[in-house]
């Protein structure tokens, strides 16, 4: 997976750098998303893997996708096609994410509870992460019993483990030491 991530990372900032300059990043989003469920269909699936001429894979992938590409959009499928990458469209759509939720100024924070959260500390929990990490954040909330109490929360490479299993884990290795 790592390897398709490093293949699609210079398409994804491409389509990244021409949507900013072109005050598009939201048409750029949708044009990727579309292609990137385009790629997912199983037909189109063997078509990329067959050894079809890359011009003719182009030609039938824009057509399929239809008014929902640009001819900018046009032009990345027609690159990718002769570069062999159509397969990593989907990595290009979250890569092209990633990089409009930093443009934006947006974190997606996970948040692991033991119990549901209530409307007011969902609230409370975004403010504070919001502070703490100069961002608007986006809250992704589940649940997991076996925390027994506390939470996790994950934003990107942060992860604060404030929950009673890992408290207690810490304790049990302190104790074995």
């Amino acid at each position: 997976m790592s390897e398709l991530t490093t293949i699609a990372r210079p398409y994804a900032k491409a389509a990244f750098d021409s949507a900013v300059e072109n005050q598009a990043v939201d048409k750029w989003q949708h044009m990727l998303s579309f292609a990137s469920a385009v790629a997912g269909n199983d037909r189109i699936q063997d078509l990329l893997s067959s050894a079809m001429a890359a011009e003719k894979l182009a030609e039938i992938f824009i057509n399929v996708c239809g008014d929902e590409l640009d001819q900018q959009g046009q032009n990345l499928i027609k690159v990718m096609a002769e570069n062999g990458r159509l397969k990593t469209l989907p990595d290009v759509l979250g890569l092209f994410n990633q990089l409009k939720a930093e443009f934006d100024k947006e974190v997606e924070v996970v948040i692991t509870s033991a119990t549901e959260l209530s409307a007011k500390q969902q609230s409370d929990l975004s403010a504070s992460l919001e502070k703490r990490l100069a961002r608007k954040v986006k809250l992704n909330c589940n649940v997991d019993p076996a925390l027994v109490a506390g939470v996790i929360i994950k934003a990107g490479d942060t992860v604060i483990d404030g929950s009673i299993r890992s408290k207690l884990n810490r304790l049990a290795d302190a104790l074995q030491a």
